[in-house]
This record gives C-alpha cells, structure tokens and sequence, in this order.
C-alpha cells in the first residue's frame, strides 16, 4: 500500500499539468462559490415581487453551487486523465 500511494505522490510531483488541473480545478471553485455568493449579496426585489426574494436567491445560489462543483469536478478529472498518461510516460522510461 505505502508502494502504492509513493508513485501517486512522484507522478504526481512530476507532472506539472496535472498540478495545474488540479488547481485550477480549486480556484475555479473558490471564484465560482465567492462571484455566487457576492453577486447575491445585495440582490433585492421590490413592490410585490418582495416576498419571492429569498426563494430566487435560494435558485441561483444553488446553480452557482452546481457551477462551482461541476467546474471542480471536470479539472479533476481531467487531471485524473493527464495523471495516467505521465503515469504511462514515467513508468515507461525507468
């Protein structure tokens, strides 16, 4: 298992791009959540549209939600692709 888990982290280690998916793949996921969270802070609705103000936040709140998880989900993965292709590269020159 320890064999295992150390060719993870030297794959890892050497493969810039998928440190990059990766990454890239928490960033977009932070500035996704915050832009979400930021862009309903100070969204109002006013005259008799009032009362539907928490239930419209609560909509796009949960799209800025999936955004932010599909945008993480798809750098992951292709990270995951990029790791087992520098895996196939690496192990192949040693």
């Amino acid at each position: 298992m320890k064999d295992y888990f150390t060719d993870i982290l030297i794959v890892i280690a050497y493969s810039g791009r998928t440190q990059a998916a990766i990454i890239l793949g928490m960033i977009g996921f932070i500035i996704i959540d915050l832009l979400g969270q930021y862009s309903l802070s100070n969204f109002h609705l006013s005259g008799h549209m009032t009362g539907l103000t928490e239930i419209i936040k609560e909509k796009f709140a949960h799209k800025y939600e999936k955004a932010a998880w599909a945008t993480l989900t798809g750098f992951w993965w292709v990270a995951f692709k990029l790791y087992k292709k520098d895996k196939k590269k690496f192990w192949s020159q040693l």
